[in-house]
């Protein structure tokens, strides 16, 4: 097991954003973006709805990528000047439907207590110890079933997230004026850019072009979310024995996605670097990798095997690790 707080010093040298690449980044992220949203309208104006779907694709990868550029600017990791980054973040959070300054505050919640039982509840998925689910009622057990049955966790949830709570500052009502500007800034940047399009392409084809662009994004979103944290190695700790570079390191998994899907994800799969030196680009991340081998194999999750991770939903305090409900139920009912 590798010393975290060894390895944070050591990344520290990657850490320095150059503005030529940000800036190209960003442009080969935006441009084909909007080529391709344009090229949506176009099929679906000309009733070509097999190209219609085919530039779906590219459409959605782009819009995921450019929310991921916003995440690196909440880092203060894409440029080198704060005032740079935050209003490349404020600009992209009307993209992607997303307050940037609020998102920003939540976010950094959520790498100070990632995988600190006693500091759940901010900017992570709500994850029940085999403990607290046995000792809950069975009406709160089928709550908390609900709640992680994958339509909620993929679709509904991330719906919700995206296109409602992000009109509010969820969890920050009573966090000053700031939380409020910043949802209601976005919100208004938002309603400008919507009734621009509207205006120009009407409600029905705006509808039909951006409505799938937001919703797919959302789903793809909510899935590279819940797999950051929540594979079968991950990590959880009480407060006594928590520590966050190791929670960082141990509790965050590295997606290893095949090379276009990590292109268009901004290599946000390598999570547990990026939640270990959070300062450090995107187009660095895949460099750390190949400088450290060792670190591949760091909760390495494949794509296949991700897909069996939705099914774990329990941490067990005794085996340290996620389990499934059938697990459980099994352990205490055995046959």
């Amino acid at each position: 097991m590798r010393d975290s707080v060894a390895l944070t010093q050591q990344l520290r040298s990657y850490q320095t954003p150059a503005a030529s690449r940000a800036v190209f980044e960003l442009l080969i992220t935006l441009l084909p973006f909007v080529a391709c949203w344009y090229g949506v309208y176009a099929a679906y104006a000309a009733g070509a709805w097999w190209l219609y779907a085919l530039l779906l694709v590219p459409t959605v990868g782009f819009f995921v990528r450019l929310f991921l550029i916003q995440h690196d600017c909440g880092h203060q990791a894409f440029f080198r000047d704060r005032f740079f980054n935050d209003w490349t973040g404020r600009f992209m959070g009307v993209i992607t439907v997303t307050a940037y300054a609020h998102w920003q505050r939540a976010h950094a919640i959520h790498h100070a207590t990632s995988g600190n039982l006693s500091r759940r509840g901010v900017g992570d998925i709500d994850t029940l110890t085999v403990t607290e689910y046995l000792a809950r009622s069975p009406w709160q057990r089928w709550r908390y079933r609900v709640y992680r049955h994958p339509l909620i966790m993929l679709v509904i949830g991330p719906l919700f997230v995206f296109v409602l709570q992000n009109r509010l500052p969820a969890g920050f009502f009573r966090g000053g004026w700031r939380p409020w500007l910043s949802t209601m800034g976005t919100n208004i940047g938002i309603a400008l850019l919507v009734g621009i399009l509207v205006a120009t392409i009407g409600i029905r084809a705006f509808l039909f072009v951006h409505g799938p662009i937001v919703l797919m994004s959302a789903v793809i979103g909510g899935w590279l979310f819940y797999m950051q944290h929540q594979f079968a190695e991950t990590c959880w700790e009480e407060s006594s024995a928590f520590r966050v570079r190791d929670a960082a390191l141990y509790g965050s998994s590295h997606y290893d996605l095949p090379p276009v899907l990590r292109w268009f994800t901004a290599n946000i799969g390598v999570h547990h670097v990026h939640h270990l030196c959070s300062r450090i680009p995107f187009y660095r991340l895949q460099r750390v990798l190949d400088d450290f081998p060792d670190l591949r194999q760091v909760g390495k999750v494949t794509l296949f095997e991700s897909f069996k991770c939705m099914r774990l939903t329990l941490w067990d305090e005794k085996r340290r690790r996620l389990v499934s409900f059938r697990d459980v139920m099994s352990a205490t009912n055995p046959a």
